[in-house]
Protein backbone atom coordinates (compact mmCIF):
# COMPACT_ATOMS: atom_id res chain seq x y z
CA UNK A 1 0.00 0.00 0.00
CA UNK A 2 1.43 3.45 -0.96
CA UNK A 3 1.95 6.28 1.55
CA UNK A 4 -0.62 8.45 -0.30
CA UNK A 5 -3.23 5.63 -0.20
CA UNK A 6 -2.62 5.08 3.51
CA UNK A 7 -3.22 8.79 4.19
CA UNK A 8 -6.43 8.68 2.17
CA UNK A 9 -7.76 5.76 4.21
CA UNK A 10 -6.84 7.56 7.45
CA UNK A 11 -8.60 10.72 6.26
CA UNK A 12 -11.75 8.79 5.37
CA UNK A 13 -11.70 7.14 8.79
CA UNK A 14 -11.56 10.54 10.51
CA UNK A 15 -14.39 11.91 8.39
CA UNK A 16 -16.47 8.83 9.13
CA UNK A 17 -15.94 9.32 12.88
CA UNK A 18 -17.24 12.89 12.51
CA UNK A 19 -20.32 11.66 10.63
CA UNK A 20 -19.28 13.47 7.49
CA UNK A 21 -19.08 10.28 5.40
CA UNK A 22 -20.62 6.88 5.89
CA UNK A 23 -18.46 4.11 7.30
CA UNK A 24 -18.95 2.20 4.08
CA UNK A 25 -16.85 4.79 2.31
CA UNK A 26 -13.82 3.58 4.26
CA UNK A 27 -13.87 0.21 2.56
CA UNK A 28 -11.04 -0.10 0.08
CA UNK A 29 -11.03 -2.56 -2.76
CA UNK A 30 -8.65 -5.36 -1.89
CA UNK A 31 -7.18 -7.98 -4.15
CA UNK A 32 -9.28 -9.46 -6.93
CA UNK A 33 -11.95 -12.00 -6.11
CA UNK A 34 -10.73 -15.35 -4.80
CA UNK A 35 -9.59 -17.76 -7.46
CA UNK A 36 -12.40 -19.94 -8.79
CA UNK A 37 -12.47 -23.49 -7.45
CA UNK A 38 -10.61 -26.27 -9.28
CA UNK A 39 -12.37 -28.04 -12.12
CA UNK A 40 -13.38 -31.69 -11.69
CA UNK A 41 -12.00 -33.90 -14.47
CA UNK A 42 -11.12 -37.47 -15.39
CA UNK A 43 -7.49 -38.40 -16.01
CA UNK A 44 -6.76 -41.25 -18.42
CA UNK A 45 -3.31 -42.85 -18.17
CA UNK A 46 -2.11 -43.62 -21.69
CA UNK A 47 0.48 -46.15 -20.65
CA UNK A 48 2.38 -46.75 -23.86
CA UNK A 49 2.85 -43.17 -25.05
CA UNK A 50 3.40 -41.60 -21.61
CA UNK A 51 0.59 -39.06 -21.64
CA UNK A 52 -2.52 -38.36 -19.62
CA UNK A 53 -5.69 -37.36 -21.43
CA UNK A 54 -7.87 -35.01 -19.39
CA UNK A 55 -11.63 -35.19 -19.91
CA UNK A 56 -14.64 -33.59 -18.27
CA UNK A 57 -15.86 -35.58 -15.26
CA UNK A 58 -19.37 -36.05 -16.63
CA UNK A 59 -20.63 -38.89 -18.86
CA UNK A 60 -20.10 -36.83 -22.04
CA UNK A 61 -16.30 -37.08 -21.53
CA UNK A 62 -15.55 -33.75 -23.24
CA UNK A 63 -11.79 -33.39 -23.94
CA UNK A 64 -10.13 -30.77 -21.72
CA UNK A 65 -6.42 -31.16 -22.39
CA UNK A 66 -3.40 -33.46 -22.26
CA UNK A 67 -0.20 -33.62 -20.26
CA UNK A 68 3.15 -35.31 -20.90
CA UNK A 69 3.95 -37.49 -17.88
CA UNK A 70 7.49 -38.31 -18.98
CA UNK A 71 8.97 -34.83 -19.54
CA UNK A 72 12.25 -36.20 -18.11
CA UNK A 73 12.33 -39.18 -20.48
CA UNK A 74 15.80 -38.46 -21.89
CA UNK A 75 17.35 -38.10 -18.43
CA UNK A 76 15.76 -41.31 -17.18
CA UNK A 77 16.84 -43.23 -20.28
CA UNK A 78 20.46 -42.09 -19.84
CA UNK A 79 20.38 -43.45 -16.30
CA UNK A 80 18.94 -46.76 -17.47
CA UNK A 81 21.50 -47.24 -20.23
CA UNK A 82 24.31 -46.69 -17.72
CA UNK A 83 23.01 -49.42 -15.39
CA UNK A 84 23.00 -52.98 -16.82
CA UNK A 85 20.55 -54.28 -14.20
CA UNK A 86 18.07 -51.48 -14.75
CA UNK A 87 18.42 -51.81 -18.51
CA UNK A 88 17.68 -55.54 -18.30
CA UNK A 89 14.61 -54.86 -16.15
CA UNK A 90 13.45 -52.11 -18.52
CA UNK A 91 13.64 -54.50 -21.48
CA UNK A 92 11.93 -57.32 -19.58
CA UNK A 93 9.02 -55.00 -18.72
CA UNK A 94 8.78 -54.04 -22.38
CA UNK A 95 8.67 -57.62 -23.65
CA UNK A 96 6.43 -59.12 -20.94
CA UNK A 97 3.89 -57.04 -19.05
CA UNK A 98 4.27 -54.22 -21.62
CA UNK A 99 3.35 -56.49 -24.55
CA UNK A 100 6.28 -55.13 -26.55
CA UNK A 101 5.85 -51.53 -25.35
CA UNK A 102 7.33 -49.40 -22.59
CA UNK A 103 5.04 -48.59 -19.67
CA UNK A 104 5.17 -44.91 -18.83
CA UNK A 105 1.85 -44.15 -17.12
CA UNK A 106 0.16 -46.64 -14.85
CA UNK A 107 -1.77 -44.73 -12.20
CA UNK A 108 -2.34 -41.10 -11.23
CA UNK A 109 -3.96 -38.74 -8.74
CA UNK A 110 -4.01 -34.97 -8.34
CA UNK A 111 -2.95 -33.04 -5.26
CA UNK A 112 -5.82 -31.63 -3.16
CA UNK A 113 -5.51 -28.18 -4.71
CA UNK A 114 -5.41 -29.57 -8.25
CA UNK A 115 -2.05 -27.97 -9.01
CA UNK A 116 -0.08 -31.17 -9.63
CA UNK A 117 -0.51 -34.66 -11.04
CA UNK A 118 1.19 -37.57 -9.23
CA UNK A 119 1.95 -40.49 -11.56
CA UNK A 120 3.39 -44.00 -11.13
CA UNK A 121 5.65 -44.95 -14.07
CA UNK A 122 6.34 -48.72 -14.31
CA UNK A 123 9.26 -48.68 -16.77
CA UNK A 124 11.04 -45.95 -14.80
CA UNK A 125 10.28 -47.62 -11.43
CA UNK A 126 9.23 -44.34 -9.87
CA UNK A 127 6.50 -41.94 -8.83
CA UNK A 128 6.66 -38.31 -9.92
CA UNK A 129 4.69 -35.14 -9.30
CA UNK A 130 4.19 -33.00 -12.39
CA UNK A 131 3.11 -29.37 -12.26
CA UNK A 132 -0.10 -28.79 -14.22
CA UNK A 133 1.04 -25.20 -14.77
CA UNK A 134 4.52 -25.84 -16.18
CA UNK A 135 4.60 -29.55 -17.05
CA UNK A 136 7.84 -29.94 -15.08
CA UNK A 137 8.69 -32.68 -12.59
CA UNK A 138 8.40 -31.27 -9.05
CA UNK A 139 9.56 -34.34 -7.14
CA UNK A 140 10.51 -37.93 -7.90
CA UNK A 141 10.48 -41.03 -5.71
CA UNK A 142 12.21 -44.21 -7.00
CA UNK A 143 10.38 -47.25 -5.62
CA UNK A 144 12.12 -50.31 -4.23
CA UNK A 145 12.78 -52.92 -6.85
CA UNK A 146 12.43 -52.36 -10.58
CA UNK A 147 8.80 -51.47 -11.33
CA UNK A 148 6.04 -49.18 -9.98
CA UNK A 149 2.39 -50.17 -10.24
CA UNK A 150 -1.11 -49.28 -8.94
CA UNK A 151 -1.66 -46.47 -6.45
CA UNK A 152 -4.35 -45.25 -4.07
CA UNK A 153 -4.88 -41.86 -2.45
CA UNK A 154 -5.78 -41.45 1.23
CA UNK A 155 -9.31 -40.25 2.09
CA UNK A 156 -7.99 -36.79 3.01
CA UNK A 157 -5.94 -36.58 -0.20
CA UNK A 158 -2.64 -35.96 1.58
CA UNK A 159 -0.91 -39.29 0.96
CA UNK A 160 -0.55 -41.69 -1.92
CA UNK A 161 0.25 -45.41 -1.64
CA UNK A 162 2.13 -47.08 -4.50
CA UNK A 163 2.91 -50.75 -5.11
CA UNK A 164 6.53 -51.61 -5.86
CA UNK A 165 5.98 -54.70 -8.02
CA UNK A 166 9.32 -56.43 -7.67
CA UNK A 167 10.13 -54.86 -4.30
CA UNK A 168 7.24 -56.66 -2.54
CA UNK A 169 6.43 -53.44 -0.72
CA UNK A 170 3.94 -50.57 -0.65
CA UNK A 171 5.38 -47.08 -0.20
CA UNK A 172 3.18 -44.35 1.29
CA UNK A 173 4.25 -40.86 0.20
CA UNK A 174 3.34 -37.31 1.10
CA UNK A 175 1.46 -36.25 -2.02
CA UNK A 176 2.79 -32.66 -1.85
CA UNK A 177 6.49 -33.37 -1.26
CA UNK A 178 7.09 -37.00 -2.23
CA UNK A 179 8.63 -37.72 1.18
CA UNK A 180 8.07 -41.29 2.32
CA UNK A 181 5.78 -41.45 5.34
CA UNK A 182 6.28 -45.19 5.68
CA UNK A 183 6.00 -48.55 3.95
CA UNK A 184 4.93 -52.12 4.57
CA UNK A 185 5.78 -55.55 3.10
CA UNK A 186 3.41 -57.48 0.84
CA UNK A 187 3.15 -60.72 -1.08
CA UNK A 188 4.65 -61.23 -4.54
CA UNK A 189 3.85 -58.53 -7.09
CA UNK A 190 1.73 -56.09 -5.04
CA UNK A 191 -0.94 -54.64 -7.30
CA UNK A 192 -4.18 -52.97 -6.23
CA UNK A 193 -4.34 -50.67 -3.17
CA UNK A 194 -7.53 -49.53 -1.43
CA UNK A 195 -7.93 -47.19 1.58
CA UNK A 196 -10.84 -47.84 3.93
CA UNK A 197 -12.55 -45.39 6.29
CA UNK A 198 -11.37 -47.27 9.40
CA UNK A 199 -7.78 -46.20 8.75
CA UNK A 200 -6.50 -49.21 6.85
CA UNK A 201 -4.81 -49.88 3.51
CA UNK A 202 -5.67 -53.09 1.67
CA UNK A 203 -3.10 -54.36 -0.80
CA UNK A 204 -3.66 -57.23 -3.21
CA UNK A 205 -0.58 -59.13 -4.46
CA UNK A 206 -1.10 -61.05 -7.71
CA UNK A 207 2.08 -63.11 -8.03
CA UNK A 208 3.98 -63.79 -11.23
CA UNK A 209 1.51 -62.89 -13.98
CA UNK A 210 4.06 -62.49 -16.76
CA UNK A 211 5.39 -66.03 -16.97
CA UNK A 212 3.97 -68.99 -18.90
CA UNK A 213 3.42 -71.24 -15.88
CA UNK A 214 -0.35 -70.95 -16.28
CA UNK A 215 -1.34 -74.59 -15.99
CA UNK A 216 -3.30 -75.12 -12.74
CA UNK A 217 -0.82 -77.83 -11.73
CA UNK A 218 1.95 -75.20 -11.76
CA UNK A 219 -0.03 -72.61 -9.85
CA UNK A 220 2.22 -72.88 -6.79
CA UNK A 221 5.05 -71.41 -8.89
CA UNK A 222 3.14 -68.15 -9.26
CA UNK A 223 4.35 -66.94 -5.86
CA UNK A 224 2.83 -65.70 -2.61
CA UNK A 225 -0.57 -64.10 -3.32
CA UNK A 226 -2.27 -62.53 -0.33
CA UNK A 227 -4.27 -59.51 0.73
CA UNK A 228 -2.12 -57.48 3.12
CA UNK A 229 -4.01 -55.10 5.43
CA UNK A 230 -1.91 -52.37 7.05
CA UNK A 231 -2.56 -49.51 9.46
CA UNK A 232 -2.58 -46.28 7.42
CA UNK A 233 -0.82 -44.32 10.19
CA UNK A 234 1.73 -46.73 11.62
CA UNK A 235 2.07 -48.90 8.47
CA UNK A 236 2.11 -51.99 10.63
CA UNK A 237 0.58 -55.06 9.00
CA UNK A 238 -2.53 -55.92 11.02
CA UNK A 239 -3.92 -58.78 8.95
CA UNK A 240 -3.11 -61.09 6.06
CA UNK A 241 -5.87 -62.77 4.06
CA UNK A 242 -5.06 -65.77 1.89
CA UNK A 243 -7.98 -66.15 -0.50
CA UNK A 244 -6.86 -69.68 -1.35
CA UNK A 245 -8.35 -70.94 1.91
CA UNK A 246 -11.57 -68.93 1.45
CA UNK A 247 -11.99 -70.09 -2.15
CA UNK A 248 -11.50 -73.71 -1.16
CA UNK A 249 -14.01 -73.39 1.68
CA UNK A 250 -16.56 -71.99 -0.81
CA UNK A 251 -16.04 -74.92 -3.20
CA UNK A 252 -14.14 -72.67 -5.63
CA UNK A 253 -10.84 -74.52 -5.64
CA UNK A 254 -10.72 -74.23 -9.44
CA UNK A 255 -10.33 -70.43 -9.23
CA UNK A 256 -7.02 -68.58 -8.89
CA UNK A 257 -6.33 -66.78 -5.61
CA UNK A 258 -4.60 -63.86 -7.36
CA UNK A 259 -6.90 -60.96 -6.41
CA UNK A 260 -6.98 -58.29 -9.12
CA UNK A 261 -9.03 -55.03 -9.13
CA UNK A 262 -11.31 -54.77 -6.10
CA UNK A 263 -13.94 -52.41 -4.76
CA UNK A 264 -15.81 -52.12 -1.45
CA UNK A 265 -19.52 -51.62 -0.93
CA UNK A 266 -20.34 -48.12 0.37
CA UNK A 267 -20.49 -49.37 3.98
CA UNK A 268 -17.29 -51.39 3.42
CA UNK A 269 -18.94 -54.57 4.69
CA UNK A 270 -18.42 -56.38 1.37
CA UNK A 271 -15.39 -56.59 -0.91
CA UNK A 272 -15.95 -57.38 -4.58
CA UNK A 273 -12.93 -58.57 -6.53
CA UNK A 274 -11.69 -60.20 -9.73
CA UNK A 275 -9.14 -63.00 -9.91
CA UNK A 276 -6.76 -64.18 -12.61
CA UNK A 277 -8.20 -66.21 -15.51
CA UNK A 278 -11.82 -65.78 -14.37
CA UNK A 279 -14.63 -64.06 -16.27
CA UNK A 280 -16.62 -62.56 -13.43
CA UNK A 281 -16.12 -61.49 -9.82
CA UNK A 282 -16.60 -62.61 -6.23
CA UNK A 283 -18.18 -61.14 -3.10
CA UNK A 284 -16.35 -61.39 0.23
CA UNK A 285 -17.97 -60.60 3.57
CA UNK A 286 -15.44 -58.77 5.72
CA UNK A 287 -17.03 -59.51 9.11
CA UNK A 288 -17.48 -63.25 8.60
CA UNK A 289 -14.26 -63.61 6.59
CA UNK A 290 -15.80 -65.75 3.86
CA UNK A 291 -16.75 -65.62 0.21
CA UNK A 292 -20.51 -65.25 0.02
CA UNK A 293 -21.32 -65.06 -3.70
CA UNK A 294 -19.71 -65.53 -7.10
CA UNK A 295 -20.83 -64.02 -10.39
CA UNK A 296 -19.83 -65.74 -13.63
CA UNK A 297 -20.26 -63.52 -16.68
CA UNK A 298 -20.81 -64.59 -20.30
CA UNK A 299 -17.82 -66.19 -21.98
CA UNK A 300 -16.71 -64.81 -25.35
CA UNK A 301 -12.95 -65.41 -25.41
CA UNK A 302 -12.22 -69.07 -26.18
CA UNK A 303 -8.42 -68.99 -26.19
CA UNK A 304 -5.95 -70.60 -23.82
CA UNK A 305 -4.98 -69.33 -20.39
CA UNK A 306 -1.53 -68.44 -21.76
CA UNK A 307 -3.20 -66.03 -24.21
CA UNK A 308 -4.80 -63.95 -21.46
CA UNK A 309 -2.86 -60.70 -21.12
CA UNK A 310 -0.94 -60.83 -17.84
CA UNK A 311 -3.38 -63.52 -16.64
CA UNK A 312 -6.21 -60.97 -16.80
CA UNK A 313 -9.38 -62.41 -18.23
CA UNK A 314 -11.32 -59.54 -16.63
CA UNK A 315 -9.55 -56.46 -15.25
CA UNK A 316 -11.58 -53.49 -14.09
CA UNK A 317 -14.30 -53.26 -11.46
CA UNK A 318 -16.00 -50.24 -9.91
CA UNK A 319 -18.94 -49.62 -7.60
CA UNK A 320 -21.69 -47.07 -8.20
CA UNK A 321 -21.49 -44.62 -5.25
CA UNK A 322 -25.03 -45.58 -4.20
CA UNK A 323 -24.00 -49.24 -4.08
CA UNK A 324 -26.74 -50.29 -6.52
CA UNK A 325 -24.56 -51.47 -9.38
CA UNK A 326 -21.10 -52.68 -10.32
CA UNK A 327 -19.41 -51.98 -13.64
CA UNK A 328 -17.18 -54.76 -14.97
CA UNK A 329 -14.46 -54.61 -17.63
CA UNK A 330 -14.29 -57.94 -19.46
CA UNK A 331 -10.76 -57.54 -20.79
CA UNK A 332 -10.33 -60.68 -22.91
CA UNK A 333 -14.06 -60.99 -23.66
CA UNK A 334 -14.19 -57.50 -25.22
CA UNK A 335 -17.22 -56.21 -23.39
CA UNK A 336 -18.20 -54.11 -20.39
CA UNK A 337 -21.34 -54.71 -18.39
CA UNK A 338 -23.29 -53.23 -15.50
CA UNK A 339 -24.36 -55.73 -12.82
CA UNK A 340 -27.11 -55.25 -10.22
CA UNK A 341 -25.42 -55.72 -6.83
CA UNK A 342 -28.50 -57.14 -5.10
CA UNK A 343 -29.50 -59.74 -7.68
CA UNK A 344 -26.17 -60.06 -9.56
CA UNK A 345 -28.12 -59.89 -12.81
CA UNK A 346 -26.11 -58.33 -15.63
CA UNK A 347 -27.42 -55.72 -18.03
CA UNK A 348 -26.77 -55.49 -21.75
CA UNK A 349 -23.25 -56.27 -22.93
CA UNK A 350 -21.48 -53.19 -24.32
CA UNK A 351 -18.94 -54.09 -27.00
CA UNK A 352 -15.54 -52.57 -26.21
CA UNK A 353 -12.00 -53.41 -27.31
CA UNK A 354 -9.75 -54.90 -24.60
CA UNK A 355 -11.20 -52.90 -21.69
CA UNK A 356 -8.63 -52.48 -18.94
CA UNK A 357 -10.20 -50.39 -16.19
CA UNK A 358 -13.50 -49.08 -14.87
CA UNK A 359 -14.28 -46.04 -12.73
CA UNK A 360 -17.21 -43.70 -12.03
CA UNK A 361 -18.00 -40.28 -13.41
CA UNK A 362 -17.99 -37.29 -11.09
CA UNK A 363 -21.77 -37.33 -10.75
CA UNK A 364 -21.81 -41.06 -10.03
CA UNK A 365 -24.40 -41.70 -12.73
CA UNK A 366 -22.16 -43.59 -15.18
CA UNK A 367 -19.03 -45.68 -15.31
CA UNK A 368 -16.09 -45.05 -17.60
CA UNK A 369 -14.19 -47.95 -19.16
CA UNK A 370 -10.79 -47.63 -20.82
CA UNK A 371 -10.53 -49.43 -24.18
CA UNK A 372 -6.84 -50.23 -24.42
CA UNK A 373 -7.29 -51.95 -27.78
CA UNK A 374 -9.10 -49.00 -29.40
CA UNK A 375 -7.33 -46.08 -27.67
CA UNK A 376 -10.55 -44.61 -26.38
CA UNK A 377 -12.70 -44.45 -23.26
CA UNK A 378 -16.41 -45.23 -23.11
CA UNK A 379 -19.08 -44.13 -20.64
CA UNK A 380 -21.95 -46.45 -19.70
CA UNK A 381 -25.13 -45.44 -17.87
CA UNK A 382 -25.49 -47.24 -14.53
CA UNK A 383 -29.27 -47.13 -14.72
CA UNK A 384 -29.77 -48.55 -18.21
CA UNK A 385 -26.48 -50.34 -18.80
CA UNK A 386 -26.34 -48.67 -22.20
CA UNK A 387 -23.38 -46.94 -23.80
CA UNK A 388 -23.45 -43.15 -23.65
CA UNK A 389 -20.41 -42.15 -25.70
CA UNK A 390 -16.82 -42.96 -26.64
CA UNK A 391 -13.95 -40.48 -26.86
CA UNK A 392 -10.46 -41.04 -28.35
CA UNK A 393 -7.45 -40.77 -26.04
CA UNK A 394 -3.76 -41.77 -26.24
CA UNK A 395 -1.96 -45.07 -26.82
CA UNK A 396 -3.17 -47.94 -24.61
CA UNK A 397 -5.32 -46.23 -21.96
CA UNK A 398 -5.46 -48.11 -18.68
CA UNK A 399 -6.18 -46.46 -15.32
CA UNK A 400 -8.87 -43.75 -15.25
CA UNK A 401 -9.09 -41.57 -12.14
CA UNK A 402 -11.15 -38.60 -10.98
CA UNK A 403 -9.13 -35.51 -10.16
CA UNK A 404 -9.06 -31.74 -10.44
CA UNK A 405 -7.28 -29.10 -12.51
CA UNK A 406 -7.19 -25.31 -12.06
CA UNK A 407 -10.28 -23.55 -13.37
CA UNK A 408 -9.94 -22.84 -17.07
CA UNK A 409 -7.02 -25.25 -17.50
CA UNK A 410 -6.70 -26.67 -21.02
CA UNK A 411 -3.18 -28.05 -21.00
CA UNK A 412 0.32 -27.07 -19.98
CA UNK A 413 1.54 -23.85 -21.41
Amino acid sequence: MTHRRALSIRALSILASLGLVTSGAVAVAGPSQADPPPQDVLFVANNWDGTASVLSSGPDLTPVGEIDVVPDREERMREIYRDPIRLAAFLVIRQTVGEGHDQFADDMYTTPDGSSLVVSRPSFADVVSISLATGEVEWRFPVSGLRADHMAVSPDGTQVAVSASTGKRVHVLDIETGAEAGSFPTGDKPHENVYTSDGLIWNMSIGEVNNSLDDPALDFLKGDRVITVADAETFEVVREIDMRDRLDDAGLDHLSDAVRPATFSPDESKLYFQVSYFGGFLEYDVATDRITRVKTLPRVFDGRRTEMVNDSRHHGLTMQPTGEHLCVAGTMDDYAVVVDRTTLEEGPSVAVDKPYWSTVTGDGEACVVSESGADQVTSIDFGTGQKITSVPVGDHPQRVRLGTVPAGWSGVG
